[in-house]
């Protein structure tokens, strides 16, 4: 129960910031003196801080505010993309201490290459860690689908990964074990726990890579199906008579709603590629450009009548937008919520909310930061334990 308990404030204070003793009573229903006891436990280990509060104007004795401390615990994260490659040290809290990018080129089965670059970034971002700060976990989001127990990329679409041992590779070259996730699941998570779906437990991420990924959850807990390869809603198929797709099928969205099929609506298929190409078109829209609004429009009605699908399905308080698709929705919004308006049964549209990511393209690899957190939130010593048995600071 202790444990659990110093694993519950941990949290807590790692994704809402500071806190009050009293508003961590409230929200644990524990008592003050025990929530004392585990402030001092965690932050004699260095995980927490404890202050005075500001003034309050408030009589009495104001409660002790406990914050994490963001040098004590990092966690490496990495956001490996079709077309960029993203590391970053994540403190304790989920600030963003430190990253580095390089660019991916669509070159095929690439693993060696993107391990190397990976590991390099790992290295010289722990070597840029304040003394006395340790590394808790290392967690990677790959655009593709991940068997969870070993890191194995199933299949990576647009460059050519099938069965990759990725994450036992980038581990063997850091000497560190690596979690890997569908960047999809792993943004559902992000949104739910530090962006715009905090406090909705029915939410649907969608995700735009070149092609498309979901995270569903539902009832707080993500859907990843049996072996965890659940929410490929970009293989749904929304036009039987559609554009061909890479795995195989005719009219799947991605295929309707990518960035290929926005590129060739628009007339501009090979002329720039990745987020900025789709960019390019909506800000080409907003200027007026006919062609443009047009493309838009026709992949926002395939869109819609996907969103509308699973609207009817899984009946979520959400539908978050990201990655490519923040931008697509932005500029075919309307065709999205005719189709909405027109596809879905009215209990389940009554409340449904759409939104775009309130993490920018950082929703990935926040996602992959509070993978590599997991161990240390659920048992805080115990964790710190393995990696660091030096007191802080010694």
């Amino acid at each position: 129960m202790r444990r659990r308990n110093l694993g519950d404030l941990l949290r807590h204070v790692h994704l809402g910031g500071a806190l009050s003793r009293s508003e961590l009573a409230d929200r644990m229903g524990l008592n003050r003196s025990t929530i004392m006891a585990l402030t001092a436990e965690l932050s004699a280990a260095g995980l927490v801080g404890e202050e005075l509060p500001g003034d309050t104007g408030r009589a009495g004795r104001p409660s002790l505010v406990v914050r994490p401390q963001r040098d004590r615990a990092h966690v490496l994260a990495f956001d490996v993309r079709v077309d960029r490659l993203v590391a970053a040290r994540v403190g304790l809290g989920g600030e963003i201490l430190d990253r580095r990018e390089a660019v991916r080129h669509r070159a095929g089965a690439d693993l060696e290459d993107v391990v190397g670059v990976l590991a390099g970034f790992g290295r010289e971002l722990r070597r840029g860690a304040r003394p006395g700060s340790v590394c808790v976990g290392v967690g990677a989001a790959y655009c593709g689908m991940i068997r969870p127990d070993d890191g194995t990329v199933r299949y990576g679409p647009y460059v050519g990964w099938v069965d990759q041992a990725f994450g036992v590779e980038l581990g063997s070259r850091l000497n560190l074990p690596v979690l890997v996730g569908n960047e999809a699941h792993l943004g559902a998570l992000a949104e739910r726990d530090r962006g715009v779906g905090r406090g909705f437990d029915n939410l649907i991420y969608l995700h735009g890579d070149v092609g498309v990924g979901g995270g569903i959850i539902v009832n707080g807990q993500l859907l990843g199906g049996y072996g965890g390869y659940g929410g490929e809603v970009g293989h749904m198929v929304v036009n039987p008579d559609g554009r061909p797709c890479a795995c195989g099928s005719r009219g799947c969205l991605e295929a309707e709603v990518g960035e290929p099929a926005l590129m060739e609506h628009a007339g501009r298929y090979g002329e720039m590629i990745g987020r900025d190409a789709v960019r390019a078109v909506v800000d080409a829209a907003d200027r007026g450009d006919v062609m443009a609004q047009e493309a838009l429009a026709h992949v926002g009605n395939w869109l819609g009548l996907g969103v509308a699908t699973l609207v009817n399905v899984f009946n979520p308080e959400m539908v978050v937008f990201g990655g490519i698709l923040r931008e697509i929705y932005l500029g075919s919004a309307a065709q999205v919520r005719s189709r909405i308006a027109t596809g879905t049964l009215r209990a389940t549209r009554e409340q449904v909310r759409l939104r775009t990511t309130a993490l920018g393209d950082d929703a990935t690899l926040m996602g992959a930061a509070e993978l590599a957190f997991a161990q240390v939130l659920a048992d805080p010593l115990e964790a710190l334990s393995r990696v660091a048995p030096a007191p802080f600071g010694g």
